[in-house]
């Protein structure tokens, strides 16, 4: 489990309270794999791992990319909104974020065979 503790909000009045919060590493998973799911072109088989110490994660994905879309283009997109969504999401800073696209999906493997 990861315990996050945010930085006081003025404009928040349930920033001054004392307390901490706890996401579990499962949860910053689920999170994060969400997250992967949004961005164009991520098909929805996604693996994520989680490393969390402290208020920092890193994160191991392995996904599969949507043929034709580019595989460099998309994993960049990825990571980028993995790296904000899980942020915003959790509370935690991604200091990192490694993509092994694993398979490309034909458009005719996601839509199912017609005969």
């Amino acid at each position: 489990m990861t315990a996050v503790t945010a930085a006081a909000d003025p404009v928040d009045p349930a920033a001054d309270l004392p307390g901490v919060t706890v996401v579990a590493d499962r949860v910053v998973r689920k999170i994060a794999a969400r997250a992967a799911r949004e961005v164009e072109g991520v098909e929805p088989d996604v693996d994520v791992a989680v490393r969390v110490l402290g208020d920092r994660a890193t994160l191991d994905v392995r996904l599969a990319v949507g043929y034709p879309r580019p595989v460099g283009r998309t994993s960049d997109s990825c990571r980028a909104h993995l790296i904000r969504r899980t942020g915003e999401l959790t509370g935690l800073t991604v200091d990192r974020v490694d993509i092994v696209v694993n398979r490309l999906v034909r458009p005719a493997e996601t839509a199912g065979r017609v005969r």
